[in-house]
């Protein structure tokens, strides 16, 4: 199973989700890319114990192509979102990947989230990863 992390600006919140996953989800052939939407953020992720790392749009594409679960902001869904780094091919590729898609609902750049409670990040990393094993588990 390849998890897709994307993120974006210094890769803070991919970080925080490759160490989560890595630390909670040691099933062997689970795979964790980090994608970022810079170099900065990609480092941050593959620094974090990210297995591989890849950096910009067409790493966005294509890494959406072959993903299984994609997870990241919310932003990383929406055009022109996280300060203008997700371009519209991004959040089309994000969109239309068959992977399973768990994105945090950060409210940030211009999207505010409405309906959910405003959880702080540690609460929203645990629960992201807590439906990855859920989708782990299913699958095997």
């Amino acid at each position: 199973m390849t998890i897709v992390v994307i993120d974006a600006q210094g890769g803070g919140i991919g970080k925080q989700l490759v160490a989560a996953i890595k630390k909670e989800i040691q099933s062997p052939g689970v795979e964790v890319l980090a994608v970022g939407t810079n170099s900065l953020a990609t480092s941050a992720m593959l620094k974090a114990g990210a297995d591989h790392g890849a950096t910009g749009e067409n790493a966005v594409l294509a890494c959406c192509r072959r993903a299984d679960v994609i997870v990241g902001p919310i932003g990383i869904a929406i055009a022109d979102a996280l300060w203008g780094e997700i371009s519209p091919a991004m959040a089309a590729a994000v969109g239309s990947s068959p992977a399973k898609r768990i994105l945090l609902p950060m409210n940030h750049c211009d999207n505010i989230v409405v309906g959910v409670s405003n959880l702080n990040t540690g609460v929203l990393i645990r629960e992201a990863v807590e439906q990855i094993a859920a989708l782990i588990a299913r699958d095997r």
